[in-house]
Order: structure tokens, then sequence, then C-alpha cells
């Protein structure tokens, strides 16, 4: 991004030709979007009713997935629409919009009832051909659904097929990533050589605008939640410390999982709860993930010139419920994601993803914390609301720390 913004200021005219780059990588994305929405949300059905079939503990967990991610886009869109993020880009596109060309994943305006129908394909293949997203979502839960209606000895190894699929797809995703680099140099070359350091100025306020909503998202949402459940937030973070420290130095949340499986039953939560609830978590409660995506679309709709009334941004809200779900099962998930999401929408504009990405790997870092404390705080109420849970274990380990702490100093 740094080498891409120089070349932009320094040489403008040569700047402009390449935008192409940015152009390859985006056609890349859309490549992978229809195929990895339809994997990643027909093997969410089926692994949650899988989940909920598990009893108590599953169905406590699920519903408490839903109700805090729903909160965490909730938040991510306030946020956005409150800070404004995205406008500091109206210079860079606005030679565009003069132009009258309308951005890529832009259509024209459909009554309701268009809109309703243009939801239900009329074609299988069709759907995923015509990058439908929206389609191809209603072809993955339908689908989904029918296969929890099989019985075992049928579904299994459809699901075992499909997960080999969704692992080999996410391979040829990984081998798109690498050229994610030089897709961002050609798109922040061009948008630098165009107006200047506006679209800079307007990535880093996004940067800081993000940390600071995943900050406050963590003291204040999951703070309260710890509070309901009388769990004090900041000794409980103090507990898992270590593994934060982690997730900060690799921006990676699945490089903790397996030490958090190991530590959270010392805290007091049992073992069923914790090898049942956490690594689900992972797929279906991606607190950073959900503030990222739905940060995102105001930005691009901000910086795009597209207005989104309440009901447009409450329907992205519904999509991201849906297309959020995965996103950690792969290097760059959240933003190959958030790339789906924004497709899936069809009348956000793709132009900016290459541009996005240019800053990816410094919100990463919030992503998986914010992800790992999530889904650490989302174990205990867990284990709590389904009596798996030992108090005096809990006060035991806290006591322990501390007594550790005294110690080294």
């Amino acid at each position: 991004m740094v080498l891409g913004a120089a070349v932009g200021f320094l040489f403008p005219s040569f700047a402009s030709q390449l935008k192409i780059l940015g152009d390859i990588f985006l056609r890349l994305i859309k490549t992978a979007v229809a195929p990895l929405v339809f994997l990643c949300v027909v093997v969410g059905v089926t692994s949650a009713g899988d989940f909920k079939r598990v009893g108590k503990v599953g169905l406590i967990a699920m519903l408490y997935f839903e109700i805090v991610s729903t909160i965490a886009l909730a938040v991510g869109l306030l946020a956005g629409n409150l800070l404004g993020v995205g406008q500091g880009m109206a210079e860079t596109t606005k030679a565009t919009l003069a132009q009258g060309k309308a951005p890529t994943g832009a259509t024209a305006p459909h009554s309701t009832l268009d809109f309703i129908l243009n939801v239900f394909p009329d074609n299988f293949i069709g759907a995923f051909a015509r990058g439908e997203l929206l389609q191809v979502l209603v072809i993955a839960l339908i689908f989904g659904a029918a296969l929890l209606n099989l019985s075992p000895e049928k579904r299994q190894p459809i699901e075992r097929g499909l997960n080999t699929i969704s692992d080999a797809f996410f391979e040829f995703i990984h081998l798109i990533m690498w050229c994610a680099p030089i897709g961002t140099f050609g798109a922040v070359a061009f948008a630098v050589g165009s107006s200047g350091t506006s679209v800079l100025l307007s990535l880093i306020y996004l940067v800081l605008s993000f940390y600071a909503v995943v900050i406050l998202f963590i003291v204040v949402v999951l703070g309260a939640i710890s509070a309901a459940f009388k769990i004090n937030l900041f000794r409980f973070l103090a507990f898992i410390k270590e593994e934060i420290y982690i997730v900060l130095g690799t921006a990676s949340s699945e490089s903790v999982l397996p030490r958090l499986l190991e530590k959270l039953p010392t805290y007091g939560c049992s073992r069923q709860s914790v090898g049942l609830v956490l690594p689900t978590g992972y797929a279906f409660n991606l607190d950073g993930t959900s503030i990222y995506m739905s940060m995102g679309v105001i930005f691009l709709a901000s910086a795009y010139h597209v207005p989104l009334d309440l009901g447009q941004q409450l329907g992205i809200l519904a999509i991201m419920l849906l297309t959020s779900k995965g996103a950690a099962t792969v290097s760059g998930g959240s933003f190959v994601v958030f790339a789906a999401t924004v497709a899936a929408t069809g009348v956000l504009p793709l132009e900016g993803l290459p541009i996005l990405f240019g800053v990816y790997r410094f919100m990463s870092i919030a992503i998986a914390t914010t992800n790992v404390i999530g889904n650490s705080v989302a174990t205990v109420v867990t284990a709590k609301l389904a009596g798996e849970f030992d108090e005096v274990m809990a006060r035991d380990a806290l006591a322990r720390m501390r007594a550790e702490k005294a110690l080294a100093a």
C-alpha cells in the first residue's frame, strides 16, 4: 500500500495505468464469491443442526451466538454512520460518477416486489453463473435444510464431501490472496494518482475508528454481558492475557484455540461445554469480523455515494448474519467473506475492495483479538447458563493468578 501511494503521488500519469492490477484482483475475488457463500452456508446449516442435537448447551450457545453477532453487526453499522467513515473519499470517486460510470455491483432500482421475486432463483446453475448472490444464499439454505432431513447414514457422506470440497476451495482462495498485495498496489496507486492523499487519510481514519469501536464493544457490550453473569471482565481478560498477546502478535485467532481448550476448564467451565462451544464459536460467533464487515459496508457506501436507507441496511445486516459464518476458517477469511457480502448486496461497489485490503493487515489484529475475547466470554456465559460452571474453581484460578503475579513482582 505504501509503495502504491508513493508511485501514485510521484508518477500520477503512470499510476493511472496500474488500475488494471486492481481490476484483475477484483475479478479473481469475484470468481470465488458464489462457491464460497454456498459452501459456508450449507456447511453452517448442517453444523447448526448437529449442534442443536447435543442438547441444552448447544441450544443456549446458538441463541447466544446469534444475539451477540447481531449486536456486533448493529454496532458496526451505527458507528460507521455516526463516524462518517468513507466520506473523505468523495473526491476519489467523483470523476467516475461525473462520467456516468456506475460502480461495479450497483444496479438499477427495483420495486419491492421485483426485489423479492429476484431473490428466488429460476435455475440452480444460472444463479452461480450470473453471480446472483442472494439467489445462491437461498439455494444454500434450502440445500442445507434438505440435508438435515436425510438420515445420518445418507447425510454424513455428503457432509464429508462438502467439507473436503470446502477445504480445497479455501486453498484456491489462499492462492488468490497471494495476488492481493499486487492488486492493492495498483488500486492505491491509481486512487492516489487520481485524487492525492485523501484516500490515505480516509483509510487511516477507518482504521482508527475501527479500533475505537472494537474497544468500546469489548468494554461496554461484552462488559455488560459479563457483569450480568457476575463475571469480572477485566480479571477474566487478565486470566487469558497470554492468549491475547499471541493473537496480537499473529493476527490469528486459530493460533490460541488449543491453549484456550486447555485453559478455560481450569477457570471452572466443564470440559464438555468448552469442547463444544469454543470451536463452534470460531464459525458462529465472530464479533470482530461482524464489526469489520458492517463498518466496511458503510465505508464503501459513503465513499462511492451509494445512499443506504434503514431498510437496506437492515437487509444487508441479515445477509451478513449468514455470510459471516465460517470467516475464520481461512487466512484473510474476514476480507474474503466481506467481499462476498459486498457482492451479495447488489448495490455496493466492488472497486473499493482492493483499496480496503491495503489496511486489512492492520485491522486483522483487532478483528482476531475481538473474536477470541468474544468467544472466551461466550464459553463462560454458556457454561453458567447450562449449569456447567464451577464458581469455586474460577475463584481459585484467579487467586492463583494473583499469587503468581505477586511472586513475579
